[in-house]
């Protein structure tokens, strides 16, 4: 006797919890490289600017190599995975393939220090959050994150004035003052990460709103 089937049955993909982790892992890298190539579109229309387009690349690219790990034998080459799932998506494979942002790629007459430093300072961010979300919590891992961070933060004008800044020159003090095997606290660690997402939120609003000129 044939079994019975109903049309108004969810279809599952999976059957364990790998199986799900795996098909998620697949949806996430999926709208990841989508995400490139509308960004990559709204870049090339002006429909952005350089200083909206570099972090939010850096961002997407970051994320992009942290999904093809994750991935891993399920997806052979970038190149199958969209032809996979039929993503004719070439703006977006350009960008993956070259692995930065355009605006670094082919600096303009308007700022190329600029456009790089947007890209260097936002993947220092991304770098060093990161890091506090994989639970790396000593000095010998964390300060020379932070302190690069600092570095390329320092570099824009009117950064002195972003309250970012103080904070986080406040916890290279603190680093600073702690030995390298010493490990900051669970809740110092969740304090860090809230007091960096501040800062990078303040940082893209101030360079998409003021401009990016670097000091």
């Amino acid at each position: 006797m044939s079994a019975s089937f109903s049309l108004d049955e969810e279809v599952r993909l999976y059957t364990t919890n790998a199986e799900r982790e795996k098909y998620s892992s697949l949806a996430t890298l999926f709208g990841i490289i989508t995400a490139i190539h509308y960004l990559e579109n709204a870049y090339l229309r002006d429909s952005i600017t350089a200083a909206e387009y570099s972090p939010a690349c850096s961002r997407l690219l970051s994320q992009y190599k942290t999904m093809l790990k994750l991935v891993g034998d399920d997806v052979p080459s970038i190149e199958e995975f969209m032809k996979r799932y039929r993503m004719d998506y070439s703006a977006a494979l350009e960008r993956v393939r070259v692995g930065v942002p355009a605006t670094v790629e082919h600096p303009t007459d308007s700022g190329p220090e600029t456009a790089k430093w947007v890209a260097e300072t936002t993947q220092s961010f991304i770098t060093f959050m990161d890091a506090l979300k994989l639970r790396l919590r000593a000095k010998d891992q964390l300060h020379p994150l932070l302190q690069e961070l600092v570095t390329g933060y320092a570099r824009f004008k009117g950064s002195k004035d972003w309250e970012g800044r103080s904070r986080l020159v406040g916890w290279l003090i603190t680093l600073n003052g702690m030995k390298a095997s010493e490990e900051i606290t669970e809740e110092q660690s969740r304090q860090l990460l809230f007091d960096v997402d501040h800062a990078y939120a303040e940082f893209f609003r101030s360079l998409s709103g003021k401009g990016n000129d670097p000091s």
